[in-house]
């Protein structure tokens, strides 16, 4: 999932499920698969549901320097804030099912999912792949300072905890050794998106974030692959037509276990 994944500083917290994601996981992209692209082929579709935004979501622009992006929320307005990032699909099915399932977990949360792909989102791998590459990975990461300070304004007035769900941001986007926010990574055992969310990246981010100082998680689940938060069974579908087919019921309820202790206990502090 795109998981969860950034957060700035106490009651909003980024969440990044395959975080942003490259593959079908705040801030965590999968690698890009090598797949060739054609014209004829490939068609960036809009989202079918971005002229509203379908319940329970509701749809809102947030500004920020001289652009304007849509974002979707979900959850009570007093409840603390969490910004949902997208995995490399966009603002899909899946992704907002995280969202609601956020803004359910006791003791309530405000979900915002910002939408960095600007309404289009892909319907296949070569799409994913397509729109991903072609992100403006600066302009996402002040899409998601946005989100924050739109979350602060109407709400939630602290940000402080992130979870990240398979996968891990480039150094030039972030240092996990000069992290100031507690860290919680979840990793499948059986991830093969080498140096990005596999077993050997997995600890690679554990040393990292040793080094900074912060409170800090880093979880592997054995015998799971690539976003396995993914319960839909859209969602499920598609992990097998990409050759994941496990299927692990008692990880996915750890894992959103493991979240929700995480968030309350910093959102609490």
């Amino acid at each position: 999932m795109l998981a969860a994944i950034l957060s700035p500083s106490s009651a909003t917290r980024v969440f990044t499920p395959t975080t942003l994601h490259k593959p079908p996981t705040t801030f965590s992209f999968l690698r890009p698969f090598s797949l060739p692209l054609s014209a004829s082929r490939f068609q960036v579709r809009a989202m079918a549901d971005s002229a509203s935004a379908p319940a329970p979501f509701k749809k809102i622009a947030i500004h920020r320097d001289d652009t304007t992006f849509d974002a979707y929320v979900v959850g009570k307005e007093d409840a603390p804030g969490i910004v949902v990032l997208q995995e490399w699909w966009g603002v899909d099915f899946e992704i907002k099912n995280h969202a609601v399932k956020i803004s359910q977990l006791d003791p309530g949360f405000k979900a915002l999912i910002p939408d960095l792909y600007r309404g289009k989102v892909g319907l296949d791998v070569a799409e994913a792949q397509h729109l991903m590459e072609g992100l403006d990975w600066q302009g996402a990461v002040k899409d998601i300072r946005a989100s924050v300070n739109w979350l602060k304004a109407n709400g939630s007035k602290k940000v402080d905890a992130v979870v990240a769900f398979y996968g891990v941001p480039s150094s030039e986007l972030a240092d996990p050794a000069q992290a100031k926010a507690p860290v919680q990574a979840h990793f499948g055992e059986l991830d093969n998106f080498v140096g990005f969310s596999d077993v050997t990246a997995a600890k690679a981010l554990e040393e990292k974030l040793k080094a900074s100082g912060i409170p800090y998680e880093v979880h592997i689940y054995p015998g799971n692959a690539h976003a396995f938060m993914n319960r839909s069974d859209e969602g499920v579908k598609r992990r097998k037509s990409m050759g994941m087919p496990d299927e692990d019921e008692a990880a996915v309820e750890l894992g959103w276990s493991r979240f929700k202790t995480w968030m309350t206990r910093y959102l609490s502090a």
